[in-house]
């Protein structure tokens, strides 16, 4: 896969087989676009392209607006990476560019900078100014542009329709493997191992403080996770906290910090990322530092007999 950064560094194909978003999550409903685009552009013998936008247009368009994101834009290119595609090209979102209307964008983007010859988009999919644009209106004029649209139907699981929002409101209720339902894989948070207190490691459970380094990316419901961890492209087992470790810390600071099973490396400034698996408990506040080292142990212990099925 080829990653664009701008059209201007993407040269116009003859056979352009084309889908566009924001993909963020890249979940279930968005990989049925994309199996979609990469089997037309093998019967079509062209090149599939993803157009995608960042930052995201909410964050551009709506003045002090907070969304958080399901992935940042290093693990939107690893995802992309995982499918077949010929090119990602990555159209930086402005003030400038949202005033495009949708005809402009269609002209400008679609036909001048990329040479469309197909567009696949998602059954709720709108581009334009105001969002103006959208499926009946491109194939209602899609002689005059040139180009074949075909649309995706909702894509339903559980008879429910996968949506970004829909994921970001599991992950913000501990609903993990919901989530993980929707995106087709488990969620993933990457970031930098930082120095911390190093209290864990005088009760038996050294663990990883992690730095997110996008304030924008989405963070779980605070409390105790089972998680898979990768470093250095091994995956290890590993129980997480996120919340504010009452029992210990009075700061206010939320902490990140992940406990990897049988692990004793030393990865300070290693950049490690944490696949999300179930949800154990809500942070707590214990009434001494033995209570809690009890109860971490019963955290190891389920994190344990969810990862051998039990």
């Amino acid at each position: 896969m080829e990653v664009h950064y701008g059209v201007e560094t993407f040269k116009n194909k003859a056979k352009s087989i084309v889908t566009s978003g924001t993909f963020d999550g890249l979940h279930f409903g968005h990989q049925k676009i994309l199996t979609r685009l990469i089997e037309l552009a093998k019967t079509e013998q062209g090149e599939s392209v993803v157009l995608t936008f960042w930052p995201h247009p909410r964050l551009v368009l709506k003045k002090d607006y907070t969304i958080k994101l399901l992935s940042t834009l290093e693990e939107k290119i690893k995802l992309f990476h995982k499918f077949d595609i010929d090119h990602l090209v990555i159209i930086p979102f402005n003030k400038s560019f949202s005033k495009l209307s949708s005809l402009e964008f269609i002209q400008q983007i679609l036909m001048d900078a990329v040479g469309t010859k197909k567009l696949v988009i998602g059954y709720d999919h709108r581009f334009g100014k105001n969002r103006e644009g959208g499926f009946e209106y491109l194939q209602a004029n899609a002689t005059k542009f040139g180009f074949e649209v075909e649309e995706i139907s909702k894509q339903e699981i559980d008879e429910i329709a996968v949506s970004s929002t829909k994921i970001r409101n599991a992950l913000n209720n501990g609903e993990i493997g919901t989530a993980n339902h929707y995106l087709g894989r488990k969620y993933e948070l990457t970031g930098k191992v930082v120095h911390g207190k190093k209290l864990g490691r005088t009760i038996g459970f050294p663990t990883a403080n992690i730095e997110v380094p996008s304030e924008n990316k989405l963070i779980p419901k605070d409390g105790i996770y089972a998680v898979d961890v990768i470093v250095d492209n091994i995956v290890y087992q590993g129980m997480l906290n996120i919340g504010f470790n009452p029992t210990v810390d009075d700061s206010g600071s939320r902490f990140i910090e992940v406990n990897i099973f049988e692990f004793d490396s030393d990865i300070y400034g290693e950049e490690i990322t944490i696949l999300f698996c179930k949800y154990l408990r809500e942070e707590e506040k214990f009434d001494s530092v033995e209570t809690l080292k009890q109860q971490l142990k019963k955290d190891q212990i389920d994190a344990l007999a969810y990862f051998s099925g039990l």
